[in-house]
């Protein structure tokens, strides 16, 4: 069987890319398992991107931020009925918003709103988009 000249393999996705899936999986299964996010990533091999590790540890040191930042720019909905996964990718979101400065605005939303449209239902990724816009204008408005 030959492969087609036009044939081109997937692209891989960058180191950042993937260390932001890492996250959002801990996140993600810290709140189905019912543990702290430490205790996660204490179940993580060492290896675990740094870039992964800092995100969900920043999100554990400032979660009570963080959801409050989410309750006020998500308008209607309450932080509970939210997808659980809309709720890491958002809590993911926020926190690079805030304390990853270095990272330009459009790249944080854009790799949410990937993530949220790879893995979460479809509408997650509009309103991923909505509600760190509002996180952003509020937050970084010299940006």
């Amino acid at each position: 069987m030959s492969v087609p000249e036009s044939f081109e393999p997937p692209k891989r996705s960058d180191d950042r890319s993937d260390a932001r899936e890492q996250a959002l999986i801990a996140l993600y299964e810290s709140e189905q398992r019912g543990i702290s996010l430490v205790e996660t990533m204490q179940d993580r091999p060492k290896s675990t991107e740094d870039l992964a590790r800092f995100i969900v540890m920043g999100v554990a040191e400032n979660a009570k931020d963080i959801d409050a930042l989410i309750t006020t720019h998500s308008k209607g909905w309450a932080l509970d009925r939210m997808p659980a996964l809309d709720r890491a990718i958002l809590r993911m979101g926020v926190f690079e918003l805030l304390r990853r400065t270095d990272t330009p605005i459009a790249v944080v939303i854009d790799e949410a709103v990937e993530l949220a449209k790879r893995f979460s239902t479809d509408d997650s990724g509009r309103f991923v988009n909505g509600v760190l816009a509002a996180v952003a204008r509020a937050s970084r408005p010299a940006d």
